[in-house]
């Protein structure tokens, strides 16, 4: 019994730290992978980096997909964030369950999006995510009590909203006002098609709306997150940005050039 409290505590710990960095507004350094392969992320563990992305908006991850590679970014001692395929509710839950540390959530618009998204994350409390005994992330259920489970659940999962469309920068204001938010993540891509200049997040209308809004996140004492290659990530970690990625696919062309 002691042993496993020893374990617990350890578990819990870990599962704190990237949240605890993300409060202090210190740097937390991610990739983001599409695609299905273990292994690629217990190297970027390996590498150094905070925590991984699993990419399901995206890429071509499944439910059971993320579960391993859950197992595998845990290994490696990282922090793993899940992108669910949409904002709504039944993604989020699901790949809450499989076991990640939090879900960066796609086209938040409105209040009540942002409050949905909170509600599919946290147990009562705080949210309505549906509870069950048995999943990954209650430890299969084993020496844990669900109160317990509930608790701890709550305390450590980290939610991502992103403010990627024209209308939530409209609504920007109620959107930063959501409570139980880790990190309030600006897309550059989606937002400068919403904007009108797809694909060009580096033409002045773009640009001025994302130091707009990230500025907006900094006053309000709120962390900040963006992706970007490594040029671009310098620039917004100057702007006091704290969670930060970029692509597998980017660090792998970047060393093959090198290496060619």
């Amino acid at each position: 019994m002691i042993g496993n409290l020893f374990v617990n505590d350890i578990r819990i710990k870990e599962l704190n730290q990237m949240k605890a960095k993300l409060s202090r507004r210190e740097p937390c350094l991610g990739v983001s992978v599409m695609y299905f392969c273990p292994q690629i992320v217990e190297i970027i563990g390996y590498l150094g980096f905070d925590w991984v992305l699993l990419d399901c908006e995206h890429g071509s991850l499944g439910e059971s997909e993320i579960e391993q590679m859950a197992i595998a970014g845990r290994a490696a001692g990282l922090s793993v964030i899940a992108r669910p395929q949409t904002n709504r509710p039944s993604d989020i839950s699901a790949a809450m369950d499989k076991g990640v540390d939090g879900v960066q959530i796609p086209h938040i618009t409105s209040l009540q999006d942002a409050k949905r998204a909170v509600d599919a994350v946290k147990f009562h409390p705080f949210g309505k995510r549906s509870l069950a005994i048995g999943t990954r992330s209650s430890r299969y259920g084993i020496n844990h009590k669900l109160d317990d489970y509930v608790s701890e659940s709550n305390s450590r999962s980290i939610v991502i909203l992103q403010i990627e469309d024209k209308e939530a920068i409209d609504n920007l204001e109620s959107i930063l006002g959501t409570p139980y938010v880790d990190v309030f993540f600006v897309g550059p891509s989606d937002l400068s098609q919403s904007l009108g200049y797809p694909g060009k997040a580096s033409e002045p209308p773009v640009k001025d709306t994302i130091d707009h809004i990230l500025s907006e996140i900094q006053e309000k004492g709120l962390t900040s997150g963006i992706a970007g290659n490594f040029t671009s990530l310098k620039d917004w970690r100057g702007q006091g940005v704290s969670y930060l990625y970029t692509h597998l696919n980017t660090i792998i062309e970047r060393g093959a050039s090198g290496f060619l």
